[in-house]
């Protein structure tokens, strides 16, 4: 099933940087953008959100370096858009495999594009792996792990949940009792031309 590869590519993409666990290490990706395309993007998706889960927590930092706090805000700002580009390239890949099929006349829109549901799907192999961590966190308190434990649980119930819907999608796609159709995010605030900001200088 697809999310079973794809929950795959997560966890070596999440292990993989936690190897060096730091944003500023190289980035590689294993599979070929050619005869492996949705491999590639999906890992290359993940390690986006990844590396951006992080800066999210260093930017946290009360007593961050003002300076630093507002160069780290324009990677995170970098990271978004390459974030929302990956998202499009994996729903343009979609459209392409499903090109040829005729949708039911009866068949209906999902409320969010399948790459969305993916998105969510790699935040949420983030989310696993640090509660996990937190769950087992040794200088923590009973008390804390035990929370974590809990909310675990909660996060991999959610997972298999999303999963199911997710190949349940590809599945009525497939059969034509749903049909994609995607709309470009159309962010304003990095355009030299439609953020007022950007524009007046």
């Amino acid at each position: 099933m697809f999310s079973d590869k794809a929950n795959k590519i997560f966890q070596e993409v999440i292990e993989k940087y936690h190897e060096k666990d730091t944003v500023d290490q190289a980035f590689s990706n294993p599979y070929d953008s050619d005869s492996e395309l949705i491999e590639h993007l999906l890992y290359r998706k993940c390690w986006i959100d990844t590396v951006q889960w992080h800066y999210e927590d260093i930017i946290r930092d009360k007593n961050i370096d003002p300076v630093e706090a507002l160069k780290l805000k324009r990677q995170i700002d970098a990271s978004n858009q390459d974030r929302t580009d990956t998202v499009e390239y994996i729903d343009s890949y979609f459209l392409e495999k499903f090109k040829d099929v005729e949708p039911k006349k009866d068949a209906t829109i999902n409320s969010e594009s399948l790459a969305w549901a993916i998105d969510r799907l790699s935040i949420l192999a983030l989310k696993i792996y640090h509660m996990n961590e937190e769950a087992n966190r040794e200088d923590a308190s009973q008390e804390h792990q035990l929370k974590c434990d809990a909310k675990l649980k909660v996060l991999l119930e959610q997972r298999v949940d999303l999963s199911t819907a997710i190949n349940q999608l590809l599945e009525d796609i497939a059969n034509g009792d749903k049909y994609m159709k995607v709309y470009k995010q159309m962010k304003m605030y990095n355009d030299d031309e439609l953020n007022p900001v950007l524009r007046g200088k």
